[in-house]
């Protein structure tokens, strides 16, 4: 049994935490000098007296810029592309509409291989880590959950600033062909003074250190509470003792913690006491899903995206252990997305959960049929790597075996999943949000 199915039937808790990351000084300032590789020059110097006050005023400065460059379709080689294109304000910073893959380049007329992930949700993602070890007993390691974290779905970034790059420079998606082609984009934009007044005014005379400063707004931007994590879904008002889980929405969350039906929770779970969960434990794991032809890519037989494998990530090329795992995401908002898994195959929720029950107990609903009309199943990895794919419960089945959950079931659990979705209610103290009640 390879190494990677053991590791995700016993991932540990990883713990929620709170990151101040906006007052950390050191990421405020001399940031772009890092990243360059030197210290000399850091733009503009800090003030004489650097309190609490300035520096939360100088986030939120770098916030707001970051929120331009991220609706500003100038950022892109054809002019019609933002961050926001993509990662719609409007659809919990996910995919705007149904299409598996979103068009991008120059002319607009290209597609990329991977559904466009939301961006919320991502602060306590840890890096990339081969062994990940987490447990409940400090100095015990007894426990490794194998490949974890990172930002993107092979997670081979672990930063927000770095993740920003990417699409940046990517000839599918803004299509910039290099970091000075975007440095031009900002320096003729109508907010270049702003970055100016925030890094200084020489900071266009250097490419590196103005592109990191690009990314790094960017990344401020995406550390926004209030957009990116704002745990405001029935299920946390549940948790804070302002709401009551319906009977449907009830059964649905028995059934995804229970191991013996969903066992959702099983990488997609809940935190320690006292916090609010993710529902993600940042592993990655093959699950298997079927080829989608809606991918041109796809069009070539000879063509598989391996996740940790490649194409994109080059380093774990030679782990065949990794060949098909992507990481898991946040099931916060997923209610509302169109576009599921690394592929975008699916295009509802309830498919999805079907999915999970049916996938080996019945085939032929989701995978074509060969020649000679066997199921062509796990089409989308070449066979040398179906090792690898998860047979945990509630996979693992014979065709012709019951599924693990029923229609109504299935229909329970979509249900629950509907009250992870985001906006329901104020989070903030009644004190400061007047009642604290629903927001519909």
């Amino acid at each position: 049994m390879p190494f990677v199915r053991i590791a995700a039937k016993y991932r540990a808790r990883f713990r929620f935490l709170f990151v101040p990351a906006l007052l950390a000084t050191g990421a405020i300032w001399g940031y772009a000098a890092a990243q360059s590789g030197t210290s000399q020059t850091r733009y503009p110097p800090p003030p004489a007296t650097f309190d609490r006050a300035y520096a939360k005023q100088r986030a939120a400065d770098l916030s707001a810029l970051g929120q331009t460059l991220f609706m500003d379709p100038r950022l892109s080689a054809s002019g019609r592309q933002s961050c926001a294109s993509c990662h719609s304000p409007q659809n919990h910073f996910g995919p705007p509409d149904g299409m598996s893959v979103q068009p991008g380049g120059s002319a607009m007329t290209q597609t990329g291989v991977r559904a466009v992930p939301s961006l919320m949700y991502l602060q306590q993602v840890p890096p990339f880590n081969e062994h990940f070890v987490d447990s409940e007993e400090e100095g015990d390691n007894s426990t490794d959950a194998g490949p974890t974290g990172g930002l993107t779905w092979d997670g081979r970034v672990n930063r927000a600033d770095a993740q920003a790059r990417i699409p940046l420079l990517d000839p599918r998606e803004m299509g910039n062909k290099d970091p000075a082609a975007v440095v031009a984009r900002v320096q003729s934009a109508p907010y270049a003074d702003t970055v100016r007044r925030l890094y200084g005014s020489q900071i266009f005379d250097d490419t590196d250190k103005a592109f990191a400063a690009i990314a790094q707004a960017l990344a401020y931007y995406q550390d926004t509470p209030s957009l990116f994590f704002p745990y405001s879904s029935k299920y946390d008002a549940v948790a804070m003792g302002r709401a009551s889980f319906t009977e449907q929405e009830a059964r649905g969350l028995r059934l995804f913690a229970a191991e013996d039906k969903g066992n959702c929770a099983s990488c997609h779970r809940f935190s320690v006491p006292g916090t609010l969960p993710i529902f993600n434990d940042y592993g990655h794991i093959a699950l298997g899903v079927p080829r989608n032809p809606a991918i041109a890519d796809n069009g070539d037989p000879a063509y598989f995206d391996l996740g940790l494998c490649g194409p994109y990530r080059k380093d774990l090329a030679d782990h065949a252990d990794y060949c098909g795992l992507f990481r898991s995401p946040t099931l916060r908002n997923v209610a509302t997305r169109k576009v599921f898994f690394h592929n975008g195959v699916f295009h509802t929720l309830r498919d999805v959960v079907e999915f999970y029950a049916t996938r080996d107990v019945q085939p032929e609903r989701w995978y074509p049929r060969r020649a000679d009309g066997t199921v062509d199943k796990f089409n989308d990895l070449p066979a040398r790597y179906h090792e690898n794919i998860n047979m945990d419960p509630p996979f693992g089945g014979k065709p012709g075996d019951k599924p693990a959950l029923t229609p109504q079931e299935i229909d329970d659990v979509v249900a629950f999943l509907g009250t992870l979705t985001d906006g329901y209610f104020d989070p903030r103290p009644t004190s400061a949000a007047g009642t604290g009640a629903p927001a519909h």
